[in-house]
C-alpha cells in the first residue's frame, strides 16, 4: 500500500482501539490489540504520518529511533528489591522504568492526555542485546517488569534488508503478533501532499517530468546513492530559504540532499533553467496581466519541457497567492469564535481587556500542549500565533482606550473588521491573478493540452482548488466543464467502439 492508505489504515486501527463500551473499557483488549509494524523504504513518510495522525485524532505522540538505545536505556537499570514470601526474605532482580516508558508517563503529565501513539522507528535494526527486549515488547507491551499504559498504540516502522544490510528478520512468533503493512513509494500519492506543504515549485516542476527520479536508491562502488522524498521535501525548505536570503543553491548543494550524482547534476540544470524561464517570461508580469505578445509567442514555439516549467511557474505562483488568502480565512474564522466569546463573557463584570487577556492564554495554553504532545504542525502553529497577536493588541488597545465613549464590543468589532476586510482584498487580487493567467494561456495554447493539464493541476493543488470553491473562478470553471465533457464524449465513443466490435467480429 501507499503512504496515504497506511495513514488511513493507522488512523482506522487507533479508533478501533480507543474504542469503549458503556462501562468505559476497551471494546478490543489490550492484549489483542496489536502493535502496528509498517515495513518499507527509508524516507517516504512513515514518520511525519504520525504526527499528522495524532494531530487529527487528537491523541498524544511520543517518538524514539531505536537504534540510538542501548539495552539499559530501553529497558531500564536492574536493582535489588527486598520481598517476603511465606515468611521468608528474598532478594529479587526489579528494574528502573525504561526511557521509552517514561517519555510516554511524562507526556501523560504534561498535556494530561491519556492516549496516543508510541513511535518505534528502525525497529529491526536494534543491537544484537536489544533485539530479545524489543520483540518482548512488541509481543507483551513490556520492558522489563514495566507495562505501556493502556490506551497507546505501539507503531513500529523498519525497512527491508536491500535498504539496510544490518535488519534483523522477525520471527512467526514475533510477526503472528502484529498488525503488519508493507508500503511502497507513490509519487502521485506524495504530490498530493507536496501541494498542501507548499513544496517548492521547482522540485515539482522537475518531478512531474522526470517521475522516475522521484524515489531511487542504488548500490554502488561507493556505496548506496539515493534521492527520496524526505531528502525532495528538505531540499525545498532550503531552497525557499536561500531565495529568501538571496543564496544560490548549486550542484553542490543540492547533492547534500539528492544523494545520487546524477539526478542531484539533473535537477541542479533545471533548477538553474527555472529561474531562467522565470526572468525571461516575466511571471509576474503574467499574473499582473501585463505580458508582451513576444512572451506568447516565444512560450508557443517552446519545446514541450519548457512549456511545463512555465505552467508550473504559474500555478506555484497562483498556489502561493491562494495560500495566503486561506490563511487569512482561517484566521478571521478563528477570531470570529473568539468574538462570540467575548460577546458572551462581556454579560460579567470582568474588564473587557482582560477577557481578551485571556482567550490568547487559552490559545497559548493549546499551543503549548499541542507542542508537548509532538503534534503541532507548522500551520496550526502559526494560526495560533497570529491569532494570539490579535487578540494581545486587541487587548492592549482596550486597556488605552478604557472610558472612551465608544462600547468594547463595538471596538473590538471594527478591528475584527479590518482582518475580514483584508480577506476580501486578498481575495481579489489573487482573483485577478487566476483571471489573468488563464487568459495567458488561453492567448497562448488556445484549447490545447496543455490548457488542460494546468486546470488537472489546479484541480489537484489544495490551495487553488479550495480559493476556486471558496471566491471562484469563471474561467475554471469553464475549462472544467468542457474537460469533463471530452472526457464524457471520449467515453461514451469507446463504449460505441466495444459495442460495434462486439457486433460485428473479425
Amino acid at each position: 500500500m501507499n503512504i496515504k492508505q497506511a495513514k488511513q489504515e493507522i488512523t482506522n486501527t487507533l479508533k478501533a482501539y480507543l474504542a469503549k463500551d458503556s462501562f468505559g473499557n476497551y471494546l478490543i483488549p489490550a492484549i489483542r490489540q496489536r502493535p502496528v509494524l509498517l515495513m518499507g523504504p527509508p524516507g517516504i513518510g512513515k514518520t511525519q504520518i504520525m504526527s499528522q495522525i495524532a494531530a487529527e485524532t487528537g491523541v498524544g505522540l511520543v517518538a524514539y529511533t531505536i537504534t540510538h538505545h542501548t539495552r539499559q536505556s530501553a529497558i531500564g537499570l536492574p536493582f535489588i528489591e527486598q520481598r517476603t514470601y511465606q515468611g521468608r526474605t528474598v532478594s529479587v532482580t526489579e528494574y528502573t522504568m525504561s526511557e521509552i516508558l517514561a517519555s510516554v508517563y511524562q507526556l501523560m503529565e504534561e498535556t494530561g492526555l491519556q492516549e496516543g501513539i508510541l513511535f518505534l522507528d528502525e525497529i529491526n535494526c536494534v543491537s544484537e542485546t536489544l533485539a530479545p527486549m524489543m520483540l518482548q515488547f512488541l509481543q507483551c507491551k513490556t520492558f522489563g517488569n514495566q507495562r505501556l499504559p493502556e490506551g497507546w498504540l505501539i507503531v513500529a516502522a523498519g525497512n527491508p534488508p536491500e535498504y539496510n544490510r544490518s535488519v534483523r528478520e522477525f520471527d512467526v512468533v514475533t510477526l503472528d503478533r502484529v498488525k503488519r503493512m508493507d508500503l511502497k513509494e507513490d509519487f502521485s500519492v506524495w504530490k498530493e501532499y507536496a501541494y498542501r506543504r507548499g513544496i517548492h515549485g521547482a522540485v515539482l516542476s522537475y518531478l512531474e517530468i522526470q517521475k522516475d527520479h522521484f524515489y531511487q536508491v542504488e548500490t554502488t562502488a561507493d556505496g548506496l546513492q539515493f534521492a527520496t522524498a524526505r531528502g525532495w521535501e528538505d531540499l525545498s525548505e532550503l531552497i525557499t530559504v536561500y531565495e529568501a536570503l538571496g543564496l544560490r543553491v548549486d550542484r553542490e548543494v543540492v547533492g547534500q540532499y539528492i544523494q545520487l550524482p546524477r539526478i542531484a547534476k539533473a535537477f541542479a540544470n533545471y533548477l538553474a533553467l527555472y529561474y531562467k524561464y522565470q526572468r525571461t517570461y516575466q511571471v509576474a508580469g503574467i499574473l499582473q496581466g501585463t505580458w508582451q505578445p513576444v512572451t506568447v509567442s516565444e512560450l508557443r514555439a517552446a519545446p514541450f519541457d519548457e512549456k511545463l516549467s512555465i505552467l508550473g511557474l504559474i500555478l506555484t505562483r497562483l498556489s502561493e497567492s491562494a495560500r495566503t488568502v486561506r490563511q487569512q480565512d482561517a484566521l478571521t474564522t478563528a477570531l470570529h469564535e473568539a468574538l462570540l466569546a467575548f460577546r458572551e463573557a462581556l454579560s460579567n463584570s470582568t474588564p473587557p481587556h482582560t477577557i481578551l487577556e485571556a482567550l490568547a492564554q487559552q490559545r497559548r495554553e493549546s499551543l503549548h500542549q499541542d507542542r508537548q504532545a509532538n503534534r503541532l504542525e507548522t500551520e496550526r502553529r502559526d494560526l495560533l500565533q497570529r491569532e494570539i497577536h490579535c487578540l494581545e493588541q486587541y487587548a492592549q488597545a482596550l486597556c488605552q482606550e478604557a472610558g472612551t465613549p465608544e462600547a468594547p464590543m463595538d471596538r473590538v468589532r471594527s478591528w475584527f473588521g479590518e482582518e475580514v476586510e483584508k480577506r476580501q482584498v486578498l481575495g481579489d487580487e489573487t482573483g485577478e491573478q487566476f483571471d489573468h493567467a488563464f487568459r495567458f494561456l488561453e492567448e497562448t495554447f488556445g484549447q490545447s493540452q496543455e490548457l488542460v493539464l494546468f486546470v488537472t493541476e489546479m484541480t489537484a493543488n489544495y490551495d487553488t482548488s479550495w480559493f476556486v470553491e471558496q471566491f471562484g473562478c469563471d474561467a475554471y470553471f469553464r475549462h472544467n466543464r468542457e474537460l469533463l465533457f471530452d472526457d464524457t464524449r471520449s467515453r461514451i465513443c469507446q463504449e460505441i467502439a466495444a459495442v460495434n466490435a462486439q457486433e460485428n467480429p473479425l
